[in-house]
């Protein structure tokens, strides 16, 4: 108590107002450039092994290379004489019945002959034929460019 026999009046706590903080509007960007940078370098990695396919030697030539929109399909003689379609070994016979059930485009599908230099001519030269056989007409033969002196 205070001097004087009086008490000293007690300070209600009435309500008080809280100021509450205005709800964060903005995007935390930090986990989303840590997503986007891991993904780049996955697919950075990844990018080359896509696009090995099956190792051959081609001839070269001076022929300008073709535009195109979408991959194509490919078909590739490698020196054993083994055909593959994309990256899959397949025999002769039953490379057109593959070819139809794949192709997008249907007959107009754009395919491309990869041969190795040292293989048999007559070879690519049957594949081709096989396939054109069968109605593909947008056939065109894979080379390197050639090195000028």
């Amino acid at each position: 108590m205070a001097a004087g026999g009086m008490s000293r009046p007690v300070r209600s706590k009435g309500r008080r107002r809280r100021r509450r903080l205005a709800p964060m509007s903005e995007i935390n960007m930090t986990p989303f450039v840590d997503v986007m940078l891991v993904l780049l370098i996955v697919f950075m990695v990844a990018a080359p092994l896509l696009t090995v396919g099956v190792p051959i030697e081609l001839p070269e030539s001076s022929a300008k290379p073709l535009q195109g929109d979408k991959e194509p399909l490919t078909i590739t003689v490698n020196t054993r004489g083994e055909i593959f379609l994309q990256d899959t070994v397949i025999e002769l016979d039953k490379l057109v019945p593959k070819l139809l059930a794949i192709a997008e485009g249907g007959y107009n599908e754009r395919i491309y002959v990869r041969g190795d230099r040292r293989v048999n001519y007559g070879l690519v030269m049957r594949v081709m034929g096989t396939i054109n056989e069968a109605g593909f007409k947008r056939i065109g033969l894979v080379t390197q460019l050639e090195e000028k002196p």
